[in-house]
């Protein structure tokens, strides 16, 4: 029932019209506002009126100008980071050791046969170019097809402006950029990896310089071992990589023994069978009871260097790496080289990183709103920025190349790169490579997860074992491996490991908003207040000026409509009925007239004379309009 009175009056209130203009609205704010400035406009004289008017216009502005400056601020979403340090019980690694050798040579020496006789022939070649001839007498010829889909040529650089590129085969069949001459190892000289081109009629080519011919070889060995491995089974791989049973000589965790069954292997592309150890897939993770070596993890593991493959590994020892438990480690980017014939002491300390997630940052808890596939996720690990971009990269060149690279997780339905099925592969590979583009989009795709902990690390080494001790060191663990008298290890392959915290110390490195909603009201008001004088309830004044003004705008939009209204109906019914008022008015004027035609007033008139009827006066009765229909007539009357 109130809210029908409180829409008749409404109406009645639209019907009446406006009870005040806008000036008069004007002055009344004015006057009753708790604002500086604008009481002195009303108040003073002409003067200072202008000189009020002025100063409450300016300061207004600088209000305004800093209300933009603040609010700019605060939707910038900036962090401050805070460090803090704290103390309690960790969990302990999850630490990674593989080889640095992928595979045993004695395992993968038939399928490596013709690539090793054609580097060495190679390196025979650019060593003693004059000799070059004479080791293929000797041997059965070469087969020259992985040669011809990715050449290694030299480039004589001795004119700067018109290098000479020298074919090491001096073959037809290759690049037909390259040019017959007899290879000279001078300085000045750089050598390539050459992709295909002029191959399958293609004319795609690409170079890959090096200043040396050592870091040639290499590459060029990868990059044609990768095809030849691509095609070997993974369990296949598996087995031709060195075991847990022979790499994990000891273990010790703290106060408890333990073995290579501790270890989960897993295999990597780079490294071969790698082996982790605290990984918490199956089982909790361990907590250190103490800071210091006693309470760490100590390891001694054999390499078997004698039995690398010659060109693929260049460096000798084991790969490790600490990283949290359930994450893949990318033991290329973020692992460590320990020694062989050394003892490594791996002091940690522990950063946890907190970020702010949206809109402060772009990180992800769990990578589930990166748009990018994680082809990771088969080895049910956690989300990371290296998974991302190394899924992302192996997606595009799926989708680019028809096929994946070696040393990335394949989607599914796809299979490895390899030269017989791919001939293009190399060229393919090598321009997505170094493309800034496809780079920049795997980089704007992946983002880095909120929450992160990272191990610091101290290392320290010494000769292991002393030359006093691994007589009787070398045959205890020979005796316990291979159960034989007779020893089997050597300073070249052993390697001992030392992984404890340094301390229980931990470091948080967190980011909290630089500005808060608190901080934007608090400076708001105090801007407001420094150059007008103002507060909250001066913003109500000034919110309820302008209510009533919009009030006052409506009410005048509808009068207005309403009489433009009726203006449109007169001109469309110009023969419409009068109304009463009008009626009225018409016979009062004439009665005026007849006064002014010198008729007497009614008054002054003289009586009837006898026998004459009287006037009619119901002739004179108003007789209602029938402007409501013939239904409202009885009604009327």
């Amino acid at each position: 029932m109130n809210l029908k009175k409180y829409f008749v009056r409404a109406l009645h209130r639209l019907q009446k019209g406006p009870g005040y203009t806008y000036k008069e609205l004007l002055v009344w704010y004015c006057d009753n506002t708790n604002t500086h400035g604008p009481k002195r406009i009303i108040k003073e004289g002409p003067k200072k009126k202008l000189i009020w008017f002025f100063l409450t216009l300016l300061f207004a502005s600088l209000v305004f100008w800093q209300w933009g400056i603040l609010i700019n601020t605060y939707l910038s979403y900036n962090v401050t980071s805070s460090l803090s340090i704290g103390f309690k019980t960790m969990k302990f690694p999850a630490v990674t050791v593989c080889n640095a050798n992928p595979f045993k040579y004695s395992e993968v020496k038939h399928l490596l046969k013709e690539l090793d006789r054609l580097i060495e022939a190679a390196l025979e070649r650019i060593l003693q170019p004059a000799l070059g001839n004479s080791s293929e007498n000797a041997s059965p010829p070469l087969d020259l097809r992985l040669w011809h889909q990715i050449p290694l040529v030299l480039i004589d650089e001795h004119d700067k402006d018109n290098p000479v590129i020298l074919d090491i085969f001096e073959s037809n069949q290759a690049a037909g950029a390259l040019l017959r001459a007899e290879p000279r190892a001078e300085p000045g000289q750089g050598c390539s990896v050459q992709a295909p081109c002029h191959l399958h009629g293609s004319d795609n080519c690409t170079y890959r310089n090096f200043t040396s011919a050592a870091q040639a070889v290499t590459e060029w060995y990868i990059l044609q071992s990768t095809s030849i491995l691509s095609k070997v089974p993974l369990q296949e791989r598996i087995r031709m990589g060195y075991q847990a049973e022979d790499m994990i000589l000891a273990c010790l965790y703290g106060a408890e023994p333990c073995n290579y069954k501790n270890f989960t292997q897993i295999y990597h592309p780079d490294h071969g069978n790698c082996y982790i150890f605290n990984w918490g897939m199956d089982e909790e993770a361990l907590n250190s009871s103490n800071p210091g070596a006693e309470f760490g993890l100590k390891l001694i593991l054999d390499i078997s260097q004698q039995d690398y493959i010659p060109y693929l590994s260049s460096a000798a020892g084991a790969r490790l790496m600490l990283h949290q438990q359930k994450s893949f480690p990318f033991l290329k980017d973020q692992g460590i080289y320990a020694m062989a014939g050394t003892e490594t002491s791996i002091g940690v300390l522990v950063d946890e990183l907190e970020r702010m997630g949206y809109p402060y940052s772009d990180c992800t808890n769990n990578g589930s709103d990166v748009p990018v596939k994680n082809l990771y996720s088969q080895y049910n690990t956690s989300y990371s920025i290296q998974a991302c971009l190394r899924s992302c990269f192996q997606n595009h060149m799926t989708e680019i190349c028809g096929c994946g690279h070696y040393m990335f997780p394949l989607p599914e339905g796809v299979n490895y790169c390899n030269n017989e099925d791919n001939p293009g592969w190399a060229y393919c590979y090598s321009s997505l490579r170094s493309s800034i583009t496809h780079r920049q989009i795997c980089i704007d795709s992946c983002k880095e997860t909120c929450n992160d902990t990272q191990y610091k690390m101290t290392i320290s080494m010494a000769d292991w074992p002393s030359e006093a001790s691994e007589d009787w060191i070398f045959h205890i663990l020979s005796y316990e491996r291979d159960m034989s008298t007779n020893v089997t290890l050597d300073r070249n392959g052993i390697i001992k490991l030392n992984i404890y915290f340094q301390e229980y110390n931990y470091r948080t490195i967190s980011e909290s908003a630089a500005t808060t909603i608190v901080w934007l009201l608090s400076s708001l008001g105090g801007q407001f207040g420094f150059w007008m004088g103002g507060s909250v309830l001066c913003l109500i004044e000034f919110g309820e000026i302008i209510i009533d003004s919009l009030w006052i705008t409506v009410i005048n939009v509808i009068s207005w409509c309403k009489g433009l209204k009726q203006k449109r109906a007169q001109a469309r019914s110009p023969a419409a009925p009068p109304t009463v008022s009008e009626l009225v008015e018409a016979h009062t004027n004439l009665g005026f007239q007849h006064e002014d035609a010198g008729a007497l007033p009614r008054d002054e008139a003289l009586p009837p004379e006898p026998g004459t009827p009287p006037p009619n006066y119901d002739s004179l009765r108003v007789q209602p309009l029938d402007v409501l229909g013939p239904d409202s007539d009885a009604e009327t009357e």
